[in-house]
């Protein structure tokens, strides 16, 4: 059975990660961490950083399967991160010190996927 499949029983346990929206189940969060952002997120094993760092509430699912060739994966700024299931928007903020390293130390500029900020702002 595929990785991503989770069970009608599992599926109120989904969380969207708030910096790349990739969703997955909380128990697969901190086993395995985020695939696009453990890097700075440091998600695995984490049940604090998962709770500040990803969302229960999100809307919509993108299943991808190839993010390089994909206009839709271009247009939720999600080419270059690995395949899977993403939501469309992601509610919540990232605490304000998980957003100073990114932008600080990853040089990786935030912007959130609730539809509260755009690329041009």
């Amino acid at each position: 059975m595929s990785d991503s499949f989770v069970p009608p029983g599992q599926q109120r346990y989904l969380r969207a990660c708030m910096v790349c929206s990739i969703v997955m189940t909380f128990a697969r969060f901190k086993d395995e961490g985020c695939p696009n952002c453990e890097e700075f997120l440091h998600l695995q094993g984490s049940s604090d950083q998962i709770e500040s760092c990803t969302s229960q509430v999100f809307e919509g699912l993108i299943s991808l399967a190839n993010p390089g060739k994909s206009w839709v994966a271009k247009w939720q700024r999600l080419d270059g991160y690995i395949q899977g299931v993403y939501a469309t928007k992601v509610s919540g903020q990232l605490p304000d010190d998980v957003r100073t390293l990114l932008e600080e130390e990853y040089r990786i500029q935030y912007i959130p996927r609730d539809g509260s900020a755009t690329e041009a702002d």
